[in-house]
C-alpha cells in the first residue's frame, strides 16, 4: 500500500484506462453511501490535486446532500484488466450546479450529456494505491447509453419541474436543485 499527497503521471493513466469508478460519502446521522459511476468521459483529472465528475440526474442525489453536510468523499477505481491496481483518492468536495458561478469553467472542460444536473469538484488531499490482487479480471463489453438517452426524451420543461422537487437525501438532508434542463453539448 502506497500513500502520495497528489495524483502521480501513473496515476493518471491508470485513471485514463478506467472505465467505472466509485463514489463513497457520508455525512452524520445518515446512510453512507456508495455509487458506482461509469458514463464515458464523465471522470477528469484537472491537476495533480484536483478531479471533477459529471452528474446526471438519477434516482436519488445522496453525494451532494453528503458533500453539502460533510465534504469528505472518496473515489475508488478498479484495475479490472491487467495489472491489478486499485487507487483511492480521498478529498473534499462540492457540488457545482448551472446556477453557480463556478459553472462555465469547470462545465468546459466535459461534454456535457443530456440531464446533466451538476458537476463534482474535488480537492484532492491523498491518494493511495494497493495490490488489488483479490479482484477479478474483467473486459469492457461496451458502455451503457441508457440514462443519457433517457434524460435525451424528457421535455425540458416537464423536467425542470420534477428536478426542482428534489431537494431532500433519501435521509432528510438538503440539496439544491438545478435550475435548467442540459439538453448536451
Amino acid at each position: 500500500m502506497d500513500f502520495t499527497d497528489h495524483i502521480t503521471p501513473e496515476h493518471e493513466a491508470m485513471i485514463a484506462r478506467q472505465a467505472i469508478f466509485f463514489v463513497a460519502t457520508a455525512a452524520a446521522d445518515a446512510r453512507i453511501n456508495l455509487s458506482p459511476k461509469g458514463l464515458d468521459g464523465t471522470f477528469k483529472v484537472l491537476g495533480p490535486n484536483r478531479v471533477a465528475y459529471l452528474d446526471l440526474g438519477g434516482s436519488g442525489n445522496e453525494t451532494h446532500a453528503h458533500l453539502a453536510a460533510d465534504g469528505r468523499i472518496t473515489v475508488m477505481m478498479c484495475n479490472f484488466e491487467q495489472p491489478a491496481l486499485i487507487l483511492r483518492l480521498y478529498g473534499r468536495g462540492k457540488p457545482v450546479l448551472p446556477q453557480d458561478a463556478e459553472w462555465d469553467a469547470l462545465a468546459a472542460q466535459f461534454t456535457l450529456l443530456p440531464g446533466t444536473r451538476q458537476i463534482f469538484d474535488i480537492a484532492v488531499e491523498s491518494v493511495q494505491t494497493s495490490c488489488g490482487w483479490g479482484v477479478p479480471v474483467m473486459h469492457l463489453d461496451k458502455h451503457r447509453e441508457t440514462l443519457p438517452k433517457y434524460h435525451a426524451q424528457q421535455d425540458p420543461e416537464v423536467w425542470e419541474k420534477k428536478v426542482a422537487g428534489r431537494t431532500r437525501s433519501i435521509d432528510g438532508l438538503p440539496t439544491r436543485a438545478s435550475d435548467r434542463y442540459i439538453a448536451g453539448s
